[in-house]
């Protein structure tokens, strides 16, 4: 182990979750770091992976030559199982799985668009692949395709979203009892609590994207992380509901709340400025992709100590259910 992935490791970590999710992942928590576009690359994916979960690249930014550097990286700040993301809808380069297998990475996840469109391909490569999916129909699609797993997400999630939003307390059980494949579900986890509750309704896993967003170690501007702990669970809003192209969970700023009222021809005109928000703190030049649990996140923290207390948050939570069945 490298320098490097002595800091990065925790000394003290809880007892590791068994289940499918795990062993097919290689990891010791099913916890799973969303693929933020621009933000979910090696600094925060690293951290992710040697606490324990497991880290993710993405692919979404379209920068494949800063992706593969980003990878390099990884290699240099963990020896644990991490993972891209192909984001279908935002693919430029014919040949993302070649560049995806090439990199020697084992684990993929897609999202936003056809699942078939590569997973015969990833699977032969040998890669684990789980997709995402915010309806049963798609989910019943992936399975089809041949995924491994799936990544059920609902409306709460920060992020772009089906314009026919469906709340994870609905979706994801519609889904696990529609489905044999193990499922990750996204939307609405930051703690023990939540992931007790994605296990009752029959997830093996969960996925954060805005507890990991504002963690120390996300390269996120301080401005959006401290909009982020500062926000009540109203805070945000769920835009382009029937417009051309995705819905999206976003902050409320005065930009997003200009779009509520007015929706624009063209949303991809909004994130023009997406750097100047990301790593330029400068909230109101783009949108701030944010979801519903920033209501509940009241801190920075490491991800380190995120997930270990969401793991020793989840066991205590499902302990003191378990009285109830006795």
């Amino acid at each position: 182990m490298t320098s490097a992935q002595a800091t990065n490791t925790p000394d003290h970590q809880a007892q590791p979750l068994d289940n499918r999710v795990t062993r097919l992942l290689g990891v010791r928590y099913p916890i799973v770091q969303a693929p933020m576009g621009w933000i979910a690359r090696a600094q925060l994916a690293s951290a992710v992976s040697n606490a324990g979960g497991m880290g993710i690249i993405e692919t979404a930014s379209g920068e494949l030559d800063a992706i593969r550097g980003e990878i390099r990286k990884m290699r240099d700040l963990t020896d644990q199982p991490f993972g891209v993301n192909i984001a279908l809808m935002y693919v430029r380069d014919p040949d993302i799985v070649k560049f995806v297998v090439d990199q020697g990475v084992r684990f993929v996840t897609t999202s936003a668009g056809d699942p078939s469109r590569y997973c015969a391909e990833l699977k032969e490569a040998g890669l684990t692949v789980f997709h995402v999916v915010p309806t049963l129909k798609a989910a019943l699609k992936a399975v089809e395709a041949g995924v491994d797993g799936l990544i059920v997400e609902g409306a709460e999630g920060g992020g772009f979203k089906n314009q026919r939003d469906v709340a994870s307390m609905v979706l994801l059980p519609l889904v696990c009892s529609k489905v044999k494949v193990p499922v990750i579900a996204a939307g609405g986890y930051t703690d023990g609590r939540s992931m007790a509750a994605a296990f009752a309704l029959g997830a093996e896993g969960i996925q954060m994207g805005t507890r990991m967003l504002s963690s120390a170690e996300s390269p996120a501007h301080m401005n959006w992380k401290q909009a982020i702990v500062a926000a009540q669970e109203t805070d945000t809003v769920f835009l382009n509901r029937g417009g051309q192209g995705p819905a999206l969970r976003a902050l409320r700023t005065e930009r997003t709340t200009r779009i509520e009222a007015q929706p624009p021809e063209n949303m991809r005109a909004e994130f023009a400025g997406v750097l100047d928000l990301y790593f330029g703190g400068d909230m109101e030049a783009a949108v701030p992709l944010t979801g519903q649990v920033c209501g509940r996140i009241d801190a920075v923290k490491t991800v380190s100590q995120i997930l270990q207390e969401t793991v020793n948050g989840f066991r205590e939570a499902v302990s003191g259910l378990a009285r109830y069945g006795s």
